[in-house]
């Protein structure tokens, strides 16, 4: 009875006990592909810290047959109870006499049941002539490999220091002792003879047994549970080996291994770029990719083994566009920094989840950009910064450094502040460091750390040592509080002031305060100024810009240099390095529009041009400027010819359309007609077709501009999409649709579908079902639910209750929602949620369903956005915050927030007039 009393102690715990502290796992696992189910067995090398009568550690979803454990003296154990609870995913041992302290062995038999959900070790499946088949692949991330087999199921555990001065017998007393662990793994499998088996270490012996073979792997380097992988199946590969000895591999399906060349390429050109960049060889003599047919997240970084999503590997000329080609680039490098930043060096703990997350993202566009700088990534940074902005303006935000109590709750952060939020903060960090010196230190930090496990904290830290700047005393204030200011800037003769203040996009205002990097600049990029706003309001004197003489004014060329001067126009955050949004009072607001209308700003790049389109959008939305002012700023890019800017205005246009369509709808198609004019130029610059020697750029901005006209009814762009669409059909190798314009086309084909003429519905149906290309499948799958008749909706949305569309597949058609849809998207949500729920199981589908239709029907019925901003008169609603945005796996979501009811302030110019920019 007292035992059992005393295993109430390990349950409702966030974290394992630390008596016992692994040391090497020896895992050998058997699937059964026929069957779906799997055996295997562990043994686990052990440091008892002190004695004990338990042994805990992480179970889930698995049957344990034999336990024993054997000590340094050959003495041999029996537990008198196991114990499986699965609540709390532990598995307790408890043990008659009492273990002692030192080495030990312990060894746990086990079996399971391959699932359908992408998590632990799964059941996935391929076709072989003709036939599917199935395979297994295991994804750990961030706390299922206790689902494949018992262990410590903690980043930490690959390396881990415990201090003690406690010398009592009873594990639940233990309080603090030096421990350090080395966790490595040797992993051996038993498969079907003719499938290929891949682990993270290269396999160093093969036997074959009949119609099985069991494959030994070399024993890993120091490695944290959740980066341990197995993918067994049949696939065809290319190789290459670095010169420095590291045999790099891509793993495609059979028949698709010239589809892995392409990224073979960019992961060879990353090991060498991140292993100068970080003075830091690659640590493993090999490293294997795997494009997965069945996959649920876009890759995992798993050490020495990377996974992907085929869609997200495999590249073939014919039917990967320049978006999906600029993905592979960056999702491959982001896998391969990880290596570094993730395996290498670990998060202590998931609450340190951004030092994985932000780095990677951060330096996969630097390593795109060394690779391809003609693609300007960075200015398409930006974009993905406004993400994180959005995510962070809303009032349930979260901080980057958010306190993860249970891991199972770590794949509510695996969202935009992590991953774009932090990513930017970096951003911030090296502009302001300076680039050398942030580098150097990355190195210094990669050499202190390899093999360990780090909290922010010491990255802080080792930056600090190599600036001579505490850097932890700012970055504290980005980190470890949500959200971020918007800076009111002013003008009073040779002085601005400058405030901040928390920005919600709820209108709101919130209590939180930053040390903010400013930078500005007057009348030219080469008058700048730059200085920290610590307080909430500091004035600063700029008379030194003002009487400056400039005699090397680069205005952009073809622009008078005088009239350029003679605004004298003020821009804050040069380049959008700072996360923040900026407010100008009139003057200077119109000063600086005065400018872009003028072509003053820089034409090398257009982040500025970026981020006063974004800046005004977010500030319109939170009703801290008229609506007016966004239309007008939009209108004046009616000849904009950038990427980024265009594909910024046609966000903005997106998201006003969305809006519009419940706070005014009878001035909806008004709105659009003015978003068709305000992208007619670019369309007809653009044309249908690339021409020899285009830039990748314009092939994104065609793809965009044509989607968007598309969208939004252009009747040129239907008819001419629809022709095109029958040309395809009748000839499968016609080249008048091109793998950028193809999705252009199929929307085109479903916003004139409806229930009396659904004959392009059924032909898009048939072109999906006959296609095994499966980025061609999946531009169809995110133009099906594009249709205005929300009964065509509905039919397909029904398709995702049935066999026909793949669970991991189900993102793209969601995606697609069209606004007229969004509230039978809603109802036909709740009438199947169960079977939803069901069908998807614990992975992250119930999370894409949530994002995709409950956010937008939410909006729609009065949400944070554009009730207050876009309806006249203004009233008092009800607001419903969206939820997090997750990007990994995601097996829970929350819906909807705090109700609040706020009164908009009236503004007469709120809605106005449209005449003479639909012109």
């Amino acid at each position: 009875m007292e035992k059992k009393l005393d295993i109430q102690q390990f349950k409702g715990q966030f974290r394992l006990p630390k008596c016992a502290i692994p040391k090497r796992y020896d895992l050998t696992l058997k699937p059964d592909l026929s069957a779906c189910t799997f055996s295997g067995s562990v043994q686990v090398d052990l440091s008892i810290d002190k004695v004990t009568n338990f042994l805990v550690l992480n179970s889930l979803d698995q049957q344990i047959h034999h336990v024993s454990f054997t000590d340094s003296e050959n003495k041999k154990y029996c537990p008198s109870d196991v114990v499986l609870e699965a609540d709390d995913e532990i598995l307790v041992l408890v043990f008659d006499d009492a273990l002692p302290t030192g080495d030990g062995v312990l060894w746990i038999s086990f079996s399971g049941v391959l699932n359908d959900h992408f998590v632990g070790l799964y059941r996935g499946t391929y076709v072989d002539g003709g036939v599917k088949k199935n395979m297994a692949c295991t994804q750990f991330e961030p706390a299922d490999a206790r689902r494949c087999f018992p262990c410590w199921d903690e980043p930490a555990l690959k390396y881990f220091r415990l201090y003690s001065t406690s010398s009592i017998i009873s594990c639940r007393r233990l309080c603090f002792a030096v421990v350090t662990s080395h966790a490595t793994f040797k992993v051996t499998v038993e498969v079907p003879s003719e499938l290929t088996a891949l682990s993270n270490m290269p396999a160093i012996q093969e036997t074959v047994n009949g119609h099985l073979k069991t494959v030994y792997f070399e024993e890993s380097s120091t490695m944290s549970t959740y980066l341990v992988a197995v993918v067994v199946g049949l696939f065809d590969h290319i190789e290459y080996t670095t010169a420095s000895g590291i045999k790099v591999r891509a793993y495609c399906p059979v028949g698709k291994a010239h589809q892995g060349k392409f990224a073979l390429d960019i992961a060879v050109k990353s090991l060498d770029l991140f292993t100068e960049y970080f003075s830091m060889p690659y640590p493993l003599p090999k490293l294997d990719m795997v494009a997965v047919p069945d996959f649920s997240g876009g890759a995992m970084e798993n050490y020495g083994l990377i996974t992907f999503r085929d869609n997200e590997f495999l590249y073939d000329e014919l039917h990967t566009g320049a978006s999906r080609k600029q993905w592979i680039t960056i999702v491959v490098t982001h896998e391969v920094a990880h290596q570094w930043f993730g395996n290498l060096v670990t998060m202590e703990w998931w609450t340190h989840l951004w030092l994985n997350e932000g780095f990677a993202t951060w330096i996969s566009n630097l390593a795109t950009d060394r690779l391809f700088p003609e693609w300007k990534i960075w200015t398409q940074f930006v974009q993905d910064t406004t993400r994180g902005l959005s995510l962070d303006a809303l009032e349930q935000s979260h901080p980057i450094e958010v306190e993860v109590h249970h891991a199972r709750s770590v794949v509510e952060i695996f969202d935009a502040i992590s991953y774009e939020k932090g990513s930017a903060v970096i951003r911030m960090l090296q502009s302001y460091l300076g680039a050398d010196i942030f580098q150097r230190s990355l190195s210094a930090y990669m050499k202190r750390y390899a093999g360990k496990n780090t909290k922010t904290e010491d990255l802080w830290s080792v930056l600090s040592e190599e600036s001579g700047i505490q850097v932890n005393s700012m970055m504290d204030t980005w980190t470890k509080q949500k959200g971020y200011p918007v800076i009111s800037v002013k003008s009073n003769d040779n002085t601005l002031e400058f405030e901040q203040s928390q920005f919600l996009s709820s209108g709101s205002f919130g209590d939180g305060q930053w040390i903010v990097p400013i930078s500005l600049c007057l009348g030219s990029y080469n008058r700048t100024k730059s200085f920290f706003l610590e307080t909430q309001v500091r004035t600063v004197d700029i008379s030194e810009l003002l009487y400056s003489s400039d005699s090397n004014l680069s205005p952009s060329k073809g622009n008078d240099e005088g009239k350029c001067k003679e605004h004298s126009w003020f821009k804050v955050n040069i380049e959008q390095t700072g996360f923040y949004r900026v407010k100008y009072d009139d003057k200077l607001a119109a000063q600086l529009r005065k400018a872009i209308e003028e072509n003053c700003l820089l034409e090398t790049d257009k982040f500025d041009h970026h981020g006063v389109l974004d800046d005004t959008f977010a500030l319109c939305e939170a009703c801290q400027l008229p609506f007016s002012s966004l239309l007008s700023l939009m209108d004046v890019y009616r000849k904009e010819f950038d990427y980024i800017v265009l594909s910024r205005l046609i966000k903005v246009c997106y998201d006003v359309a969305h809006i519009s369509s419940d706070s005014f709808p009878n001035s909806v198609n008004e709105l659009k007609q003015f978003f068709i004019n305000l992208l007619l130029f670019s369309a007809e610059k653009l044309g249908w077709e690339s021409v020899p020697e285009e830039s990748h750029l314009n092939k994104l901005m065609r793809k965009e501009v044509l989607m968007a006209l598309a969208t939004f009814g252009h009747s040129e762009t239907h008819k001419e999409a629809m022709n095109r669409y029958q040309a395809f059909l009748d000839d499968r190798n016609s080249r008048l649709l091109s793998a950028d314009t193809k999705q252009a086309a199929y929307i085109a084909v479903m916003r004139n579908t409806c229930s009396t003429n659904r004959t392009g519905y059924d032909s898009l149906l048939k072109l999906y079902r006959e296609s095994d290309e499966g980025q061609e499948k999946e531009h169809i799958l995110r133009s099906l639910a594009s249709s205005s008749d929300p009964s065509i909706v509905l039919e397909v949305l029904n398709l995702l209750l049935s066999d026909e569309i793949p669970d991991q597949d189900s993102v793209y058609l969601l995606s697609g929602i069209s606004s007229e849809a969004h509230e039978t998207a809603w109802s036909w949500l709740k009438e199947n949620w169960d079977l939803i729920s069901s069908k998807s199981g614990f992975g992250m589908q119930p999370t894409w369903y949530i994002r995709r239709i409950v956010s937008p029907a939410f909006n729609l019925r009065g949400g944070r956005r554009g009730r207050g901003v876009l309806r006249k008169p203004p009233e008092t609603y009800i607001h419903h915050d969206s939820e997090t945005e997750h990007r990994k796996n995601s097996d829970q979501s929350k819906v909807g927030g705090e109700h609040k009811t706020r009164t908009i302030p009236s503004r007469a110019d709120q809605i106005p007039s449209l005449q003479g920019m639909t012109a």
